[in-house]
């Protein structure tokens, strides 16, 4: 699939954006894989952990397994918490923006400074739904005066696949909430 096929949604998750002095080049992919905080990591084997026994569990009978459902509920609930706690300890405030649009390619945001098209930037992703981080490299596609401050475009060009999949996986629950919310809306105005 090209990266160009994914959508993006609107939704606001705190990054982190460091741009690469220009004389700093991209790691090559086994660079990469190597520099990824174990931090991140983790938090994306738990949020694949997390997946494979959702699927497991909903086989269960809802009326026999209640209470047992319920348990770990609510101690996955524990887990994601203090793993979403864990994970705001690599939020940078120097480097923190806010999402406009995200998705499994690219996102925008909208900074007080322009960034310099071409140029390379260390991105740190915060989600809430699953609980993870996403760290990786983007280059800036675009940077565009919007009143007083700028849209900044930044393609990912160092993603790992997990972690693309995790992005879809946001995104799409970004999108169902929208959904339900419509739905919910139309259902009050009727």
């Amino acid at each position: 699939m090209n990266q160009d096929e994914y959508f993006s949604v609107s939704a606001g998750l705190t990054i982190n954006v460091e741009l690469l002095p220009p004389n700093e080049q991209l790691p090559d992919e086994i660079a990469f894989s190597h520099e990824i905080p174990p931090l991140f990591r983790v938090a994306s084997e738990c949020t694949g952990l997390e997946d494979g026994i959702e699927q497991s569990l909903q086989k269960l009978t809802k009326e026999d397994s209640k209470p047992l459902l319920d348990y770990l509920t609510a101690q996955n609930s524990k887990i994601n918490l203090l793993l979403s706690y864990v994970l705001s300890q690599q939020d940078n405030p120097a480097h923190r923006h806010l999402t406009e649009t995200f998705g499994a390619s690219q996102l925008t945001f909208y900074s007080n400074s322009a960034f310099p098209v071409g140029s390379n930037a260390r991105v740190k992703l915060f989600l809430d739904k699953p609980s993870a981080a996403v760290y990786c490299y983007a280059k800036v596609t675009g940077s565009a005066a919007k009143g007083n401050k700028f849209e900044i475009t930044l393609k990912y060009n160092r993603l790992q696949e997990d972690d693309r999949d995790l992005l879809i996986r946001a995104a799409l629950y970004f999108q169902q909430k929208l959904l339900r919310q419509r739905a919910q809306q139309r259902t009050d105005t009727q």
